[in-house]
């Protein structure tokens, strides 16, 4: 068994997950409007529940995902990481959601919060394929890892499953 190849992937603004936010905020937008039609009046509740309406979108927009900046995901055969000061170490990487196209990716380091990323075909498409082989591989064994030339990390064990 092969261990899959190293990869750098880049991650950035996504378009699925602005998407998804839009349409988050659509329902409850709605679903306000329609609290505000049943209240039957203009009161201080239609008030307060419109101004939060307005404050979440602003909100929304004001950390959108379009002001992240772009960083790199890389693959070092073993484990993920993403470079820089507010960056992610020795994380493993978990598939949530596949669109083919895109993918929901949990990272998930030993000591910390795990975070969430969307990775997307058209950021990179001539290493897609990479990628994609790349987070469905089972983790290297250390028995493994030292036969075929590679070195494992030290503080880490990865069992067979």
């Amino acid at each position: 068994m092969h261990g899959a190849p190293a990869v750098s992937y880049p991650v950035g603004h996504s378009r699925i997950a602005g998407g998804l936010l839009l349409l988050l905020w659509i329902c409850g937008a709605f679903c306000a409007a329609a609290a505000c039609v049943r209240l039957g009046k203009a009161d201080w509740r239609a008030g307060l529940l419109v101004a939060s309406v307005l404050s979440a979108g602003g909100a929304a927009w004001a950390n959108s995902p379009r002001r992240a900046s772009l960083s790199i995901l890389n693959f070092d055969g073993f484990r993920w990481s993403i470079p820089g000061p507010t960056g992610l170490q020795a994380a493993d990487a978990k598939v949530a959601l596949d669109g083919q196209s895109w993918l929901l990716v949990r990272l998930a380091p030993s000591r910390h919060a795990a975070r969430w990323i969307w990775l997307e075909r058209r950021a990179m498409p001539e290493r897609w394929q990479e990628l994609r082989r790349a987070v469905y591989s089972r983790p290297v064994p250390a028995t493994q890892a030292s036969t075929d030339g590679r070195s494992a990390p030290a503080d880490t064990q990865h069992p067979l499953s």
